[in-house]
């Protein structure tokens, strides 16, 4: 057995013979699907991105109905499973976005901005499972989304997990509905009008409703108050007891100490801060301190500190040195494409932040940070066998994703449908 090596010895020492394989083998994958007996995958480097970081060089993962039954070194399997023997190819789980806008086709579904407190609404009617960007985003290997209202009022309401399959129906695509909550913090909110278009405003309304259902649900638990649940708050309730989490869009120091108090130490919910852009990472010991993970994007550049520092300042280098947990990236698409969600990696790389943890920041720490991380995120026993086979390190652009799965089946093949990106 070859030996498990760690990520610091892993990610950037991509050679130029992963980089440049040859096209031509005749490895064929699409026969594998619909399989009843299993699925073997042997490849040449294997990024689990699970929490020992274990990297199998080379490795193998076995599929049965659709959940991974075997991660680790090539071992005998049974003649009745599928083989695909890939040795050239790196094999990594499919990459996970928490702040995107794609799941629907008319621009005006996201924002619905009548009223600043949207915790009723969700974004289910408007989702379109057989959108034509996800055909792009599956081609780069990204497979599970967060779909999400816009950033137009305080709490926008509630988005869905999804995957980017190539076919299916609603059930079959959605597998956490709802979600998570939608909420926005500063600047893009205020275009709301009504109260809530200042800062005070806006965070009074927040805090009025919340602090009302907080009360509510002590009142219960002492069985002091049986007014029944309300079907315009019920979401938000289980946000404001654990249950589902929130993606709070917010930009500017202030903007992120703001989520932070709120949302984290006020109500001690699972709340991400998402952006975090415009000087945000001056928060970031606070985030740290907190325990409050980020979700950063999409400008994953400091513009400030060019022109008031003459200098490029990364953001996920500074809050990943602050030790905030489970930072992740995002796309916030359409507004950098979904198909680039591994360039946000990449970008954040070259401005100094540690390649192995952006390739978890696309990976296992968005799903953790999102409670999914039981079943997506990272390539471990008994979770969805959402897998991608490329032909080299993730975060190079000059690699090319040959082999999409999802729950075990192939979505995408580049050798049998062409390449889509």
């Amino acid at each position: 057995m070859r030996s498990v090596r760690t990520q610091r010895a892993l990610v950037g020492l991509v050679t130029l013979a992963a980089a440049f394989v040859a096209p031509g083998r005749a490895h064929a994958c699409r026969s594998v699907q619909g399989s009843e007996a299993g699925l073997a995958i042997r490849v040449g480097k294997l990024l689990t991105m699970d929490d020992a970081d274990r990297v199998f060089d080379p490795g193998m993962i076995l599929v049965e109905a659709g959940r991974i039954t075997y991660v680790g070194e090539p071992i005998e399997v049974p003649d009745s499973f599928r083989r695909i023997d890939e040795p050239r190819l790196w094999a990594f789980p499919g990459l996970v976005d928490l702040h995107t806008h794609i799941h629907a086709t008319g621009w005006f579904d996201l924002n619905d901005m009548v009223v600043p407190l949207s915790q009723d609404l969700r974004a289910t009617p408007a989702f379109e499972p057989h959108e034509p960007r996800l055909a792009y985003a599956l081609a780069a290997g990204v497979t599970s989304l967060f779909g999400i209202p816009g950033s137009g009022t305080s709490i926008g309401g509630f988005g869905l997990f999804y995957k980017s399959k190539s076919s299916g129906t609603f059930e079959d695509v959605v597998f956490k509905d709802p979600g998570g909550m939608k909420s926005a913090f500063n600047f893009n909110p205020q275009r709301s009008r009504d109260l809530g278009a200042s800062w005070a405003g806006l965070t009074w309304n927040v805090q009025h409703l919340c602090d009302a259902l907080v009360a509510r649900a002590d009142l219960d638990s002492t069985g002091n108050h049986a007014d029944p649940a309300d079907w315009e708050t019920e979401n938000l309730e289980r946000v404001l007891a654990g249950d589902l989490p929130v993606l709070v869009h917010c930009a500017s120091a202030e903007g992120v100490a703001g989520v932070v108090r709120m949302w984290r130490l006020r109500y001690d919910t699972a709340a991400v801060v998402s952006h975090g852009s415009w000087d945000g990472h001056l928060a970031a010991a606070f985030c740290a301190a907190t325990d409050t993970p980020v979700n950063h994007g999409p400008r994953v550049l400091n513009f400030t500190s060019m022109r008031r520092e003459g200098r490029v300042q990364g953001g996920a280098e500074a809050f990943l040195a602050a030790g905030v947990p489970n930072f992740s990236l995002n796309t916030d698409s359409p507004i950098v494409p979904e198909e680039e969600l591994f360039l946000q990696g990449s970008m954040s790389a070259r401005l100094g932040a540690d390649a192995y943890a952006m390739l978890q920041a696309l990976t296992s720490h968005p799903a953790d940070s999102f409670l999914v991380g039981d079943r997506i995120g990272s390539l471990e026993v008994g979770k969805d066998a959402d897998i991608v086979l490329s032909t080299g390190d993730p975060l190079d652009p000059r690699s090319r994703v040959e082999f999409v799965f999802i729950d075990g089946e192939v979505q995408y093949s580049a050798r049998d449908d062409g390449q889509l990106f």
